[in-house]
């Protein structure tokens, strides 16, 4: 096990932070630093599929080694308290691309559809002159089952939202994927990371000869389970059961992909002024040998904080002024507002609710107290961090809440709601006034029209759906499929 109180003596003295009361709902407008990098940096979003906390070297994993994630968190901003949107997968996507509470987007789980309504970071960018692309897992279609290529006449692809170029699936996927480049389906062999990281690299490569600057989100598959990993990738797990052989073989691909993204930037020259951002989509999974969340308590699909902390690192040469690591907490819905200052690009409705803040100024110092508390809320459970101290309720609607200080105990071994009730009541008048705010949102109150779109789809397996229905027979003998197709017929 990694323990957690071996290294936190030591970065309390490098980023030490405070106690906020503070709430708000809307973006904050940051002031400006001084002699910024370029506004139109190249921009890569990276994010791992259910990496958990404790899942890299820097952390001194007893198994799992990442030269490349450590040489990236060695040179850039590395956050030890960073944040998902959400324990589960389509709700944290749906936060990095709207910067709102996967709520108030219709996301409430895993397989839900992102509003069309809904403003992407995307869109934004591509309105501003940047070139858009996503590779790999997207996931926000409302589509079930493991990863098939989009088709082209998905109303919820990555088109949709603003990527001018994709290459994607609807959900985790593995070796040898079956890819959709906006509709047409290719078949690639090999790693599913480096396959995506190598695609990726050709359009950021064509978009530099051009003299335009790109945006790029890839979304891996890994290391969602299934697992299936090369056999040298996982020499170094020989004593390990084999789910955890391949989950950590996955891992160390995906950590190579890693390096091949940052040395291809380097290669096309542009490696200083590109802002890569790595973080993972919720927390590690439990039954994997050694555990994945760093001694953190629970794990995906709980708002513990091994559901909800995940690894977060942002390499940006010219714009981080001095690489360390940082306690100062943040998440996912911090992206949009942060890119958005990095670019000086305007949010097409700055009035719509949204629960982020930008990073820009910690990338220069680090600045205190977080003044906006971090909001989760996911299947009738809600968490609310305000700097070191953390309320959470398993059952929103009347249950008991939960109080702990992350500083001194981030296992969330020691609940403190009987010690400290004004603490409690404070932060429950904040967690239930933002609650209100996601309501509105979650009823379409920020759209327009004022209503919610009554055409959005609600979750079902593809397999349910008669477009895909003429490529089961070509996708029975496929092994990541097989269970799903057992007892499919074609038409």
């Amino acid at each position: 096990m990694i323990h957690l109180h071996d290294y936190q003596d030591s970065l309390r003295k490098a980023a030490p932070f405070a106690l906020s009361a503070a709430i708000a709902v809307v973006f904050s407008t940051s002031p400006s630093i001084g002699d910024e990098p370029s506004p139109r940096p190249h921009i890569v979003l990276l994010m791992a599929d259910d990496q958990g906390w404790g899942q890299t070297g820097y952390y001194n994993h007893p198994v799992l080694k990442t030269p490349n994630l450590d040489a990236m968190a060695e040179n850039g901003l590395r956050f030890d308290r960073f944040y998902a949107g959400a324990p589960v997968c389509s709700p944290t996507r749906a936060s990095v691309l709207t910067g709102r509470t996967n709520d108030r987007t219709g996301v409430e789980s895993h397989g839900y559809a992102l509003r069309r309504q809904e403003i992407s970071i995307a869109t934004m960018l591509a309105d501003a002159g940047y070139v858009t692309g996503h590779f790999g897992k997207w996931h926000l279609n409302a589509l079930r089952g493991p990863g098939v290529p989009i088709l082209a006449s998905d109303d919820h692809n990555p088109g949709e939202f603003g990527f001018q170029r994709w290459l994607s699936v609807t959900n985790f996927f593995d070796r040898d994927p079956i890819l959709s480049r906006r509709g047409k389906f290719e078949e690639f062999q090999g790693d599913s990371s480096e396959i995506i990281v190598d695609e990726a690299l050709k359009f950021i490569a064509k978009q530099v000869r051009a003299g335009k600057p790109s945006f790029t989100v890839i979304w891996y598959g890994t290391p969602h389970n299934p697992f299936k990993a090369a056999e040298d990738d996982m020499a170094d797990f020989a004593t390990l059961e084999e789910q955890s052989r391949h989950h950590y073989g996955e891992l160390v691909a995906m950590d190579r992909s890693v390096g091949t993204l940052q040395n291809g930037i380097r290669d096309l020259g542009v490696g200083e002024d590109t802002l890569v951002w790595f973080c993972s989509d919720n927390g590690g999974l439990p039954k994997i040998e050694p555990e994945t969340v760093g001694g953190l308590r629970g794990n995906k699909g709980t708002i513990y904080e091994g559901g909800l902390r995940v690894p977060g690192i942002v390499h940006w040469p010219r714009g981080i002024v001095r690489p360390r690591v940082t306690l100062f907490p943040a998440s996912v819905l911090d992206i949009v507002p942060t890119i958005l200052d990095v670019t000086e690009i305007k949010h097409a409705d700055p009035s719509r609710p949204a629960d982020g803040i930008s990073l820009l100024p910690l990338f220069a110092k680090e600045i205190g107290r977080r003044e906006v508390p971090i909001g989760f809320r996911h299947t009738g459970r809600a968490a609310w961090i305000d700097n070191n101290m953390k309320l959470l309720t398993n059952k929103l609607d009347g249950g008991a809440y939960e109080l702990y200080d992350l500083e001194s105990d981030p296992s969330e071994t020691n609940n403190l709601s009987g010690e400290r009730p004004g603490v409690v009541k404070k932060m429950m008048r904040q967690l239930a006034r933002w609650n209100e705010s996601v309501e509105a949102s979650f009823a379409g109150k920020d759209y327009p029209s004022g209503t919610v779109d009554p055409s959005e789809p609600s979750p079902r397996f593809w397999t349910d759906l008669e477009e895909y229905k003429p490529y089961f027979q070509q996708w029975q003998t496929r092994w990541e499929y097989r269970s799903r197709l057992t007892n499919k017929k074609p038409n």
